[in-house]
């Protein structure tokens, strides 16, 4: 019986359900918290920088922690690994709940950050362990589709939770989201690898990360998810201040304008939906990178022109959130299909380059001081770049996919 012919572990519905469960925690963690952050200034009696750092250690939390949960759960397993990882997340969901100070709050963010790191690097590897090439890619788009959803709806339910119930209430439905997923982990989730403990080595960990950095067409396929997914969590850092505090937008009016980025990247995934069977996943790309830069022109140049309106940022946030869905899905299949028995480290380490990037262009946002004048500056920057890595990836020639035997995965004769 060859590969084509075994039937996966797990249907691609119930791959795309978990896997957009598991991935979602990130951004709605983020997403969560955001209207909350112009009022724990006066809270805790800080400042705006102290209280824009819950955010960036955040990012700093999982952008690290993706370099540690992936090869992990090559060793042990899918499952065991998220279940520990978002255990942690529990913890500091709790911690942050009835934290006393800010530095206590931003500590908890950090441990939150490295707990909810396990969702992207769990739900690639599981897709790469069970699906490639336009099948991966149709997975990857209907995550996306079900990804926007929570996104689309959390700064809403942040924002109205917070000016009822209060900022902690926010920390409580990270709980419940916490407790959920573990859940369906030891419920839902069947192990898609064999235990392998010699995968996390600290050599073999040392060669995977080698071969990684070593292959040109890896490192342009993450630089290209940077420059457009890093850009989305670079600008959780600004935007709330933007919209809030330049704009004057309640807490929730602007969990609301944010259905303008979620909700065009949604349109995005549901139009890459039914345009891949015509123009293929790769197809789609320049496509999604023609919006990016044009999201980036318009932010450079309108934020620069003239005060900052809900239209002038939410429009080219948009345009950007929008092609943002029709480059995913190929570009991150193409990152982890020439790596099969290393796609946790594959996962993490591409989830550590959108992290990290997320994280860096809200360093330098922080750096710059002014919100406008940052999201003139470094959103755009990221979008070029990742047309720049575009340019330069489609020169390289495609790898040869290779073939695991049977063996080498649990396979069991029928889908569930």
């Amino acid at each position: 019986m060859n590969q084509q012919e075994i039937a996966p572990l797990m249907s691609e519905r119930r791959v795309s359900l978990i896997g957009a469960l598991l991935v979602a925690i990130g951004p709605v963690s983020m997403a969560l918290f955001t209207p909350a952050m112009p009022e724990l200034v006066a809270a805790f009696g800080t400042t705006e920088a102290a209280v824009k750092m819950t955010i960036s250690l955040y990012f700093a939390g999982f952008a690290l922690a993706q370099l540690v949960c992936g090869p992990l759960s090559d060793g042990f397993g899918r499952r065991p690994v998220t279940v520990a990882f978002m255990g942690i997340y529990l913890a500091a969901s709790l911690m942050a709940l009835f934290a006393p100070t800010i530095e206590i709050l931003i500590a908890a963010r950090f441990m939150q950050g490295i707990g909810a790191a396990v969702g992207v690097a769990m739900s690639r590897a599981i897709v790469r362990d069970l699906f490639t090439q336009d099948r991966s890619a149709r997975i990857m788009n209907l995550i996306g589709m079900i990804l926007a959803i929570g996104p689309a709806f959390a700064p809403v339910i942040g924002g109205v939770t917070m000016e009822f119930f209060g900022w902690h209430a926010v920390f409580i439905l990270m709980v419940v989201m916490g407790v959920s997923i573990v859940l369906v982990a030891i419920f839902g989730l069947r192990e898609t690898v064999t235990r392998d403990l010699s995968r996390i080595r600290p050599r073999a960990l040392l060669a995977s990360y080698y071969t990684l950095f070593g292959s040109s067409y890896f490192v342009l396929c993450s630089l290209i998810i940077a420059g457009t997914t890093g850009a989305i969590y670079a600008q959780a850092t600004i935007l709330s201040f933007i919209l809030i505090d330049r704009v004057g937008l309640s807490p929730t009016a602007f969990g609301a304008s944010m259905l303008a980025q979620t909700g065009m990247f949604f349109t995005g995934s549901v139009a890459v939906r039914f345009l891949m069977p015509r123009l293929g996943a790769f197809g789609l790309v320049p496509i999604g990178l023609g919006f990016v830069a044009i999201g980036s022109v318009l932010l450079a140049t309108l934020l620069r022109l003239q005060e900052p309106s809900l239209l002038t940022v939410m429009g080219p946030v948009g345009a950007y959130a929008f092609g943002i869905a029709f480059v995913m899905p190929a570009m991150t299949t193409a990152a982890m299909a020439p790596f099969p028995k290393i796609a946790g480290a594959a996962a993490s380490l591409t989830g550590f380059v959108q992290m990290g990037s997320g994280l860096l262009g809200g360093m330098i946002a922080a750096w710059l001081g002014d919100a406008v004048v940052a999201m003139a500056t470094v959103i755009p920057t990221m979008g070029f770049t990742a047309v720049i890595a575009w340019f330069l990836w489609r020169r390289l020639p495609e790898p040869v996919q290779p073939v695991i035997s049977p063996r080498e995965r649990i396979e069991p004769p029928i889908a569930q």
